[in-house]
């Protein structure tokens, strides 16, 4: 009998910190669509643009990553993110306030090396 929980731990991983993620993305969604948008700039590349690129490494990425459909370009979004948020946006901060940003990465970066597992549409 072949053992199967390397895989399914994989799933787990890649599942439940998609889904934390997603909990910070979906309510920036809301900053979108208003009329003034509000949000950190920390590349020099306007409000708009980085809030769109964390929505894409918050929201689109995750559901890619949850389902498993091309996982390991999908996690580059949020390693890309939790990066910039950790040498830039709290960069000076204690580690209390990086902490967040140094897990989702490590997550990633795990789910990215190790691959989706055979619980994803990748492995089909």
């Amino acid at each position: 009998m072949k053992n199967n929980l390397p895989n399914l731990a994989l799933a787990i991983l890649r599942i439940g910190t998609s889904a934390m993620l997603l909990t910070h993305g979906i309510p920036k969604i809301d900053k979108l669509l208003a009329e003034t948008i509000s949000f950190p700039d920390p590349l020099g590349i306007g409000a708009a643009f980085s809030l769109i690129l964390a929505l894409i490494a918050e929201v689109v990425a995750p559901i890619f990553i949850i389902i498993g459909y091309r996982t390991k370009i999908a996690t580059l979004f949020p390693m890309i993110l939790m990066t910039v948020a950790l040498l830039m946006v709290h960069f000076n901060d204690p580690f209390g306030k990086k902490e967040k940003a140094v897990f989702y990465l490590l997550a990633f970066l795990v789910v990215f090396l190790a691959g989706p597992g055979k619980y994803s549409i990748d492995k089909r």
